[in-house]
């Protein structure tokens, strides 16, 4: 994964690099994204990513709990049926989705990035 940029603020992040959130790319996505959860709300565009494990999961986690203590907000939108059905099974669902498909309201203000 390349180093997003700051760009539009008002959409979710997405990072089209992403297919698996796995081992091995889990701390990739940490070092990205963890620095904007710390300093704003974060939507996460998930529609490219088709797999996620445990490593991937904590890394969520990690994600959500540190925009929590920084007073931020930190959501998924559009997860594929798997990694939908895998947040589900472990109880991350309600906590982690942004349930509206397209919805750049969920929280505001948001960042919009593309990873080149």
């Amino acid at each position: 994964m390349t180093s997003p940029e700051l760009q539009n603020l008002g959409s979710p992040i997405v990072l089209p690099e992403l297919a698996e959130l796995v081992r091995g790319n889990d701390q990739q996505l940490l070092a990205l994204v963890q620095p904007l959860v710390l300093r704003q709300d974060v939507l996460l565009d998930f529609e490219g990513v088709k797999r996620i494990d445990a490593a991937g999961l904590a890394s969520l986690i990690t994600l959500y709990c540190n925009a929590c203590r920084a007073g931020h907000r930190f959501a998924v939108l559009n997860p594929s049926p798997h990694v939908r059905e895998i947040l589900s099974l472990v109880g991350l669902e309600a906590m982690l989705v942004s349930h509206d498909k397209k919805d750049d309201s969920y929280f505001s203000p948001q960042l919009h990035q593309n990873a080149a």
